[in-house]
């Protein structure tokens, strides 16, 4: 249960990260150019860095979750969130251009985030109900 815990933050905070460089990244490079020079980072080369470590930790966040609280929804939203945010790392410039990924990339990212939070909240409240059974039936 600790590591879905775990699991879950470093998935939301992967996702918000992807969304800050997404959203601010442009805006930083525009207001300070000389940083293009220190952030020679490529945008897709960091997406596909980032995807290496959100596809693994979201999935087995949201597998650990599912078995724990069984609730598919859950589960349904995470793996939508990551085939939008995989789509659009991998083909999003191509298919939408360079706004419609930033575009997809921020709705995946937050799709992501929501189902990685209500996987945290359903399987706190899994435990606690777990809790007050065992509570219960030692009285």
């Amino acid at each position: 249960m600790k590591l879905q815990n775990i699991s879950d933050k470093a998935a939301v905070g992967l996702s918000a990260l992807c969304v800050v460089h997404c959203l601010f990244m442009p805006i930083i490079l525009i207001l300070i150019p000389p940083l293009s020079g220190v952030l020679a980072l490529n945008d897709e080369l960091f997406h596909i860095w980032l995807l290496f470590a959100v596809v693994p930790i979201s999935s087995i966040a949201l597998l650990m979750g599912y078995f724990h609280h069984r609730n598919r929804h859950v589960f349904v939203i995470g793996a939508l969130g990551l085939t939008i945010l995989v789509i659009a790392a991998v083909m999003g410039h191509d298919l939408l251009g360079e706004y419609g990924e930033v575009a997809m990339t921020v709705v995946g990212s937050c799709i992501i985030a929501f189902g990685h939070v209500r996987n945290y909240q359903l399987g706190r409240q899994q435990q606690c109900t777990n809790a007050h059974q065992e509570y219960t039936n030692h009285d």
